[in-house]
């Protein structure tokens, strides 16, 4: 296990990969320390997937460097699968496999496998041992695919939307297994369509768009570095050009959706103080207002022009 919060579990140094005329990924460069859950986040298309399939071994970088736990993924395969597990978009098994049947068989490819009987237990899934995998729940299903990619006892955790499609129960469920994967200093690469997945369990992300990595850090710095501010949220008793309020002290930007303003500034107290100040001397009333901090999803719609559905 790899015990040194210095070291650096995975190396990426100007990868590329290419797809015909798509160009997926375009030079990004990162690193990954020990016992970390590192996020990596973007719109559909930025190239996630191919980052981690090449983490994983499954494709190979037209350039660039990359090395997991020491290893080169694209010529070290054997050594690699022994020291990472993964969880894929998919978890397909046949249907009449038995849960416990399942953990035994991907045990069997490895040198030193976890007990069976401790993943069930770690993973909720003792009672549903004997179960057929076609009569699992979702929830079940992704557990199994969790614990499957445990039976190995890996330093590094690689899971690419674990819990998409999954309830809000299943969702919570999922973030305690991560968790679990945190306190045993376990290093732990996930991608997510979900921005509170990602700040609520991600020490660091990383933000890719077209193949590009844009930013990089902690949820909170990311946060504080963003360019607009809080956002104040307001209904007024009547209509004001937004480029009047845009104008305002403290205020980095604004825009009109069905009746309401949304204004972006930095600090927000001046920012609340001069609208008063505006409305008061045009006679408007203010009827409603809102204050919210930037979040995550503020800040890769601000670099990517795009939410992270799109």
């Amino acid at each position: 296990m790899w015990n040194d919060p210095c070291a650096a579990v995975v190396r990426v140094e100007g990868l590329r990969k290419r797809y015909g005329d798509l160009e997926a990924l375009r030079g990004i460069t990162f690193e990954i320390k020990a016992g970390e859950v590192f996020g990596l986040l973007g719109p559909n298309g930025a190239g996630k997937t191919t980052t981690i399939e090449i983490l994983e071994g499954l494709r190979r970088a037209d350039s660039g460097t990359v090395t997991v736990c020491g290893l080169d993924p694209g010529g070290e395969q054997a050594a690699l699968k022994e020291r990472i597990g993964a969880q894929l978009q998919a978890t397909v098994l046949p249907d009449k496999i038995r849960v416990q049947e399942a953990l035994a068989l991907y045990a069997s490819f490895y040198r030193d496998p976890a007990s069976v009987g401790m993943l069930l237990e770690q993973f909720g899934l003792a009672e549903k041992r004997r179960a057929f995998f076609e009569k699992l729940s979702g929830g079940q299903k992704q557990r199994l695919a969790l614990a499957l990619a445990m039976v190995n006892n890996p330093e590094l955790i690689l899971l690419d939307e674990p819990t998409a499609g999954l309830d809000a129960q299943v969702r919570r469920e999922i973030y305690a297994l991560i968790e679990r994967f945190r306190q045993e200093r376990r290093t732990t690469v996930l991608t997510t369509h979900y921005i509170e997945e990602a700040e609520r369990l991600c020490d660091r992300v990383a933000i890719i768009d077209h193949g590009q990595l844009i930013a990089l850090g902690t949820p909170r710095e990311l946060v504080l570095h963003s360019g607009k501010g809080t956002r104040i949220e307001v209904a007024l008793a009547k209509p004001v050009s937004p480029d009047r309020l845009k104008r305002l002290e403290a205020v980095v930007d604004c825009l009109e959706v069905e009746g309401r303003y949304f204004l972006h500034a930095q600090p927000s107290a001046l920012a609340v103080a001069a609208l008063v100040r505006f409305l008061e001397a045009e006679g408007n009333a203010l009827l409603d207002l809102h204050i919210a901090q930037p979040t995550l999803e503020d800040v890769l719609v601000e670099m990517t022009g795009r939410r992270i559905e799109d």
